[in-house]
């Protein structure tokens, strides 16, 4: 399973910008997928998942309200749209997956699969 992350880039605070993530898998309806966020210095930091067992979204706290993932089965791709950004979200975002249901989203021990990392920059 290869994921392909794009779409990071420097941003003025308030700003959105929309990240994606391709997955190179068969069947991408029957993944879990995630996305986490390191800063430098911080350990990765869970941000938003979709949950494959009744497709609930899950946000970490300070991302409720902004941040939004979605994913397009047909294209075998996740979004996550950032809304309202904020100095403090400046880190490497990660998309994650699993070929199977999550017990908790939020942990990053929970996926087998991991993007490469896209870059997001937001400026005060």
């Amino acid at each position: 399973v290869q994921l392909q992350a794009s779409g990071g880039g420097l941003v003025q605070a308030g700003g959105s910008l929309r990240l994606s993530c391709v997955a190179s898998v068969r069947t991408f309806s029957r993944y879990s997928m995630a996305w986490f966020r390191q800063a430098p210095g911080k350990e990765r930091e869970f941000v938003a998942a979709l949950r494959l067992s009744d497709g609930n979204q899950y946000y970490a706290g300070s991302m409720k309200g902004r941040f939004t993932i979605s994913r397009d089965n047909d294209k075998n791709t996740i979004y996550l749209q950032m809304d309202s950004l904020e100095p403090e979200d400046t880190a490497v975002y990660y998309c994650a997956a699993r070929s199977a249901v999550v017990a908790v989203p939020s942990r990053p021990s929970e996926y087998d699969h991991w993007g490469q990392g896209t870059q997001v920059t937001v400026s005060s």
